[in-house]
């Protein structure tokens, strides 16, 4: 499937095996700025080069700055600074340092996760996927609230998964203390992403900031790294000799794709809370404003950060 998009100065339909540097194809950042989020590996990178390959500077926040450096060698307008979401404490220097530095920024692509890791607790106790995928990120965007509201258009784009009308918030064990699944946790986290950037849109909306989440597709990237093979294998993603079963997945620039595409294109100009697939709004995803507004308040509460005011 495809749809009609503008993106810098083309139009063009895009389908799935569209890259993430041609839907910026002749597309202008110069002069904006971004944050990409685990933007030095997997999806994350192929982002960050398609953005500065059009004339962004991108900031690339790294729990591993070294590798950061490595995988990003060569790439103009890439700055890297230190980051761990999930540390708060970490999240918060990085944001200070930024704002310290910085006037405004166009585009947060809120990427960084993990994925069906075993049992682990961060911070006071929370669930690792919970607070890396979500908490962190949501702690992100207040901080560099400032930052979104002082560039006048700016977009937010939370990566998610593609949705499953069977996820769930555990509201009564948002953290897994009564029996951890991995798989549970994971879609509780990609779930999170949807309702943050719904909830985000609306209060952000009379900011000039807007939000939306997005599913890149299937990708093979480090995210797969706590899963063993013979796991893969009885999913179907992979064949007994480890070759990805064909036709599966997209390469990261083609999952990049609706990440930018989400963050630049003129199409989504005056909307925003939408969840995004195949470079084009889909009518999937979860539309529950009640549960996004619930979610907003548990993350204020576990975080204590509510920074941005709310307009009536």
């Amino acid at each position: 499937m495809s749809s009609e998009t503008t993106s810098g100065t083309t139009s063009r339909a895009y389908g799935t095996g569209i890259t993430a540097g041609e839907v910026l194809d002749r597309g202008d950042l110069t002069g904006r700025t971004a944050v990409v989020t685990g933007g030095y590996s997997g999806l994350g990178l192929a982002a960050t080069r398609a953005l500065a390959d059009a004339g962004a500077r991108v900031v690339v926040p790294a729990r591993r700055p070294e590798t950061a450096r490595q995988s990003l060698a060569g790439v103009r307008g890439v700055e890297i600074d230190r980051l761990d979401l999930a540390d708060l404490d970490s999240v918060r220097a990085f944001a200070e340092r930024f704002l310290r530095r910085e006037t405004g920024l166009d585009i947060l692509i809120a990427n960084a996760g993990i994925m069906a890791c075993p049992e682990t607790r961060v911070g006071p106790g929370w669930e690792a996927q919970f607070a890396t995928n979500h908490l962190g990120h949501y702690a992100l965007t207040q901080l560099l609230w400032p930052a979104l509201t002082a560039a006048g258009a700016a977009r937010v784009v939370s990566v998610s998964s593609g949705y499953g009308t069977d996820w769930r918030i555990r509201w009564d064990d948002i953290h897994f203390t009564r029996g951890y699944d991995k798989w549970a946790a994971y879609a509780q986290s990609k779930l999170a992403n949807i309702l943050f950037a719904r909830h985000l849109d609306r209060l952000g909306a009379p900011y000039g900031v807007r939000a939306f989440s997005v599913t890149p597709g299937w990708i093979l990237t480090p995210l797969q790294r706590h899963l063993t093979t013979d796991e893969m294998v009885s999913a179907g993603w992979i064949d007994a000799d480890g070759h990805p079963v064909p036709s599966l997945f997209r390469t990261p620039e083609q999952g990049a794709a609706t990440l930018v595409w989400a963050a630049t294109s003129r199409e989504l100009d005056g909307r925003g809370g939408d969840y995004c697939a195949d470079c084009r709004v889909t009518d999937g995803g979860p539309k529950d404003d009640g549960e996004a507004a619930r979610l907003w308040a548990l993350s204020a509460d576990l975080t204590g950060l509510d920074i941005i005011p709310v307009i009536p």
